[in-house]
């Protein structure tokens, strides 16, 4: 059996189809989670968009 901690309070979870939230421990946990990215708490790091379609990024 695999256990993960949940990504919210850090509880411990088994990873079974029996737990219909995971990786979360509890629908709560997965709703605090949800409400942070819809509020912009976590982000995906990427390339800055360009004015120009046609234009390669440019790294730095």
């Amino acid at each position: 059996m695999t256990v993960v901690s949940c990504p919210t309070c850090g509880k411990k979870v088994e990873w079974t189809e029996a737990n219909k939230y995971r990786p979360f421990c509890s629908e709560r946990c997965k709703k605090i989670d949800l409400g942070a990215w819809a509020e912009e708490k976590y982000s995906i790091p990427g390339a800055a968009p360009t004015d120009n379609p046609d234009e390669p990024p440019t790294e730095g």
